[in-house]
């Protein structure tokens, strides 16, 4: 009887496997999202760009979460496909939903860099961009240089799930801690002592970006449990149906969230130009930058949620397609007990500490009422991280089990029903507070 790949995901303690590939993946989700978060850091302290900078990276933001949702649709839904066809030990198609998911990756980033370059005014505009002339040009300055740098950056982000189910949680973790080392180590040069701004950001984002890209084309060279062939590179319309169609929830989850942020960033411009306070001209980009801080520490702890989960889509592939339920079951059951510490954590941190986490973005640089709306933002925005934060999870782990549609509705009901009804409907009763709500 021929062996199975990664037969250890059967039999080895589901604590120790949970503890194996959810942390190097949390690791990487959160050191990709503290991609942009660093770049905001740096820019809120630099006294020539300050809260105008600070706005324009808010608005700049979601489209980076778009390119991530399109990348982990195909990375997280491949991840999963080749986990459980390793289970059912299925070496062909894994090899070739590989194959796939790399053209796939490569057309579709390079479509949308297309995109964003061709219609690059248009789109800033619709996420808040024109709230004042300085924070436009600080946004358009800093998109043009992330919007070359997506395919890098789609590309890097769809193998990390992908080297995870090939069993290497670690190697994933540090293609993308090297890249986001690099954006940590560049963006103070590029923006303090050579005055690069905007531009010094961007570019030293895109380097890491490229330096992760690079990590994983050398690990797709020399993959373990899944060889590449020349033949494993083609279009399966079959294979594509499987794995798109598992890592579906992955991108309705980013895209709806861009879909929420463009609602949210374009009621506080509207709103906030109504405001007795924001609606002066020198003050009106502190609610978007502000926001933007507060949804940035969101995605951190989300970041750790997701990681928790789709650390465990390898797991759960691979006892699925070996028909061993109950190992699934048990792991879900540490899932959620993890997930809930997390959001507690997160929402202790926001509620008790709000003043010392809008320090960290320049709050001494900027008028008292930068710290004041910040302060509320941070204790209202994020009451609910412990729901947020287990909900994250439990979509997850359906779409790891097979039941892309159950997740698909339940993430596309929080997201789009709450996540943008609410921010449209509520700020006509409550101004901006309302959209905190």
């Amino acid at each position: 009887m021929e062996i199975k790949a990664n037969s250890f995901l059967e039999t080895d303690p589901i604590g120790t496997l949970m503890r194996k590939y959810s942390i190097p993946c949390i690791i990487s989700l959160v050191v990709a999202a503290l991609y942009n978060i660093v770049d905001q850091l740096f820019i809120a302290n630099a006294s020539y760009l300050g809260s105008y900078g600070n706005a324009a990276n808010t608005v700049v933001f979601p489209l980076t979460v778009l390119a991530l949702g399109i990348a982990v649709m195909i990375g997280d839904g491949t991840c999963a496909f080749v986990s459980i066809s390793l289970g059912a030990n299925d070496k062909e198609d894994a090899h070739r939903s590989i194959g796939n998911a790399i053209l796939l990756c490569l057309i579709s980033s390079i479509v949308l860099t297309l995109i964003y370059l061709v219609f690059m005014d248009p789109i800033l505009a619709v996420f808040g961009g024109r709230v004042n002339a300085e924070t436009f040009k600080h946004a358009r300055e800093y998109f043009f240089w992330i919007a070359l740098g997506v395919p890098f950056y789609m590309f890097g982000q769809a193998m990390n799930p992908i080297i995870r189910s090939d069993g290497s949680p670690r190697f994933a973790m540090v293609s993308t801690v090297a890249g986001a080392v690099t954006n940590i180590i560049l963006d103070p040069i590029f923006i303090f002592p050579l005055h690069m701004g905007m531009r010094g950001a961007a570019i030293a984002t895109v380097l890491g970006q490229i330096l992760t890209a690079g990590l994983s084309v050398w690990y797709l060279l020399h993959m373990k449990a899944v060889k590449l062939e020349r033949g494993s590179f083609g279009f399966w319309p079959r294979l594509m149906k499987r794995f798109l169609s598992l890592g579906i929830t992955s991108f309705l989850a980013q895209i709806s969230l861009v879909i929420s942020m463009a609602a949210v960033q374009n009621m506080c411009t509207k709103y906030g130009a109504l405001d007795p306070i924001f609606g002066q001209a020198q003050y009106a980009q502190i609610p978007l930058a502000v926001l933007g801080i507060v949804m940035k520490f969101f995605q951190i702890a989300i970041s750790v949620a997701i990681g928790l989960a789709a650390g465990c889509i390898p797991v759960v592939g691979f006892n699925m397609g070996a028909g061993r339920k109950d190992r699934a079951k048990k792991l879900f059951t540490y899932l959620l007990l993890s997930e809930a510490a997390v959001g507690l954590i997160a929402l202790v941190i926001v509620e008790f500490f709000p003043r010392q986490l809008i320090g960290i973005f320049g709050a001494g640089n900027e008028s008292a009422y930068y710290t004041q709306f910040a302060v509320k933002s941070f204790r209202i925005y994020l009451c609910m991280m412990v729901l947020s934060v287990v909900n994250k999870g439990t979509f997850i782990y359906l779409q790891a089990l097979g039941k892309a549609g159950l997740s698909t509705l339940l993430s596309m009901l929080r997201e789009i029903v709450f996540g943008v009804a609410l921010p449209i409907i509520m700020p006509r009763f409550l101004g901006l507070d309302g959209i905190l709500w």
